[in-house]
C-alpha cells in the first residue's frame, strides 16, 4: 500500500522559513516524480514545485519562484519543500504527490497523495 506522509506544518510569522518533508512507503520511490501542491479555503487545488526522479528537472509556480526550493532525498524516500521569506497569501494545506510519469502541474495528472500539512503564516 502507497503512502505519502507530510509533516513540518506550523504557524509562522511573515517573512519567516519553514521546511515540510514527506516521506514515502510502499513504491520504489526513485523512479517517482514528485510534486508538492497547496490549498487554502474556498480556492482550488494549486501547483507549487516539482522535481524529476533523480531532481535533474526542477519547476516552480510563478508565486513561489525564487522563495520556495524542492528537493529530494531518494534514500530516505522523502521530498522536501524549503519555504522562505513566506507571506500571509502561503497560507494553505500543502500536500506532496507522486507519480511515475506526470511532470505537470496539473494535480490531477498525479497518482498517489498525501493527507496535507497545514501551513499558515501571520501578519
Amino acid at each position: 500500500q502507497v503512502q505519502l506522509v507530510e509533516s513540518g506544518g506550523g504557524l509562522v510569522q511573515l517573512g519567516g522559513s519553514l521546511r515540510v518533508s514527506c516521506t514515502a512507503s510502499g513504491l520504489t520511490f526513485r523512479r517517482y516524480n514528485l510534486g508538492w501542491f497547496r490549498q487554502a479555503p474556498g480556492k482550488e487545488r494549486e501547483f507549487v514545485a516539482a522535481i524529476s526522479e533523480f531532481g535533474r528537472t526542477i519547476r516552480y509556480s510563478d508565486s513561489v519562484k525564487g522563495r520556495f526550493t524542492i528537493s529530494r532525498d531518494n534514500a530516505k524516500n522523502t521530498v522536501y519543500l524549503q519555504m522562505n521569506s513566506l507571506k500571509p497569501e502561503d497560507t494553505a494545506v500543502y500536500y506532496c504527490a507522486a507519480d511515475p510519469s506526470s511532470r505537470s502541474n496539473d494535480p490531477r495528472t498525479y497518482e498517489y497523495w498525501g493527507q496535507g500539512t497545514q501551513v499558515t503564516v501571520s501578519s
